[in-house]
């Protein structure tokens, strides 16, 4: 019982089955992680980026089976973005291995290749299922990197507070919630692409460009997810010489993500990296009381942020994958299949 399916105009009852499904599956495969809230999980699934669409697609209960009615016990969706299509799927740990996973991922797969998309990708976490699952219909391991989790707990925060003060003079470290003043967004955008070359994964690209940034705070607002930021600013040139973020989501807001962080190569070796992370976790001790822990992703060759965290606190956790495969290979290989 596969059907699209949309987010905007789905009944809250089919937003709660979903989030259920969702921290079912978080239980099995991730037990460490918060589970989700309902605040904002319609948005969180609905708004994308101005040029970017989403499908989705769920499959509910069979009444047959005796399960419950119109439960949620699969999704997935697609975001349609370049030229590839990132998929996510989610199925019930009690509806696994059944066959429900590779229907859901062939119905996407055959309208991202009747839209002409040429590939697939799709963010796999180490140590579950979905690494076999995913390795079996034939998708190839393009990236990886380490996630690592921060307990708010154990930080020693007097310590903490004196490596805001290890960044060199010329430097002023500035606190903007919600987001870069526009007045800065052009320099904060050359920052962003000054590293766009560095290996970073293609599923989660970054904005690089002034008005795509703007788009991207906005799209974070609308999707319930509030930024934060840090930037030193360079006084003797105005630039933006280093930059980190950090979101809190409503729908875990007791564990934020950590977006970029970023050091423009001739203002490296100042201590930049190190200050302006350790500042952002002080103003995010005021800003969100309720937060308990920040999560971070970094690939390994990054030896000098992986030091910084460590410093920081930072325990890694698990690897996290990005896997792709041509389109038209993966119709074909689930229809031959069935």
């Amino acid at each position: 019982m596969v059907r699209e399916w949309d987010p905007r105009t789905a009944s809250s009852a089919e937003i709660a089955s979903l989030l259920d499904t969702l921290n079912a599956v978080l239980a099995a495969d991730l037990p460490q992680d918060p589970p989700w809230r309902e605040s904002s999980l319609r948005e969180y699934l609905a708004e994308v980026m101005p040029g970017e669409r989403r499908l989705s697609w769920v499959a509910q209960e069979d009444p047959a089976t005796g399960g419950t009615p119109g439960a949620i016990v699969g999704h997935v969706h697609v975001l349609l973005l370049g030229d590839i299509g990132v998929l996510e799927v989610l199925v019930h740990p009690a509806h696994r291995r059944g066959g429900l996973g590779r229907d859901l991922v062939l119905t996407a797969a055959r309208r991202v290749y009747q839209e002409g998309f040429s590939s697939i990708g799709v963010e796999v976490v180490g140590d579950t299922p979905a690494v076999a699952f995913y390795e079996a219909l034939g998708f190839a391991r393009e990236y990886v990197e380490t996630r690592s989790v921060l307990d708010l707990s154990s930080v020693d925060w007097a310590e903490l507070a004196g490596m805001t003060t290890g960044v060199d003079t010329g430097y002023q470290l500035q606190f903007h919630p919600g987001g870069p003043p526009d007045e800065l967004i052009e320099a904060y955008a050359r920052t962003k692409a000054e590293v766009r070359d560095v290996d970073d994964g293609e599923l989660r690209p970054s904005s690089y460009d002034p008005q795509r940034l703007r788009d991207s705070l906005d799209c974070l607002h609308r999707r319930g997810m509030k930024p934060y930021i840090v930037l030193a600013l360079h006084e003797p040139t105005g630039e933006v010489a280093g930059l980190t973020e950090v979101v809190v989501p409503a729908q875990h807001p007791t564990r934020a993500d950590q977006y970029d962080t970023i050091v423009v190569e001739d203002h490296r070796g100042y201590g930049i990296d190190r200050a302006i992370k350790a500042r952002m976790l002080l103003e995010l001790r005021s800003a969100e009381p309720q937060l308990a822990e920040v999560q971070t992703w970094n690939a390994q060759a990054n030896e000098t942020m992986l030091k910084v965290n460590a410093e920081l606190g930072y325990r890694p956790d698990r690897d996290w994958c990005e896997y792709s495969i041509d389109v038209a290979e993966l119709v074909h290989r689930l229809d031959a299949a069935r």
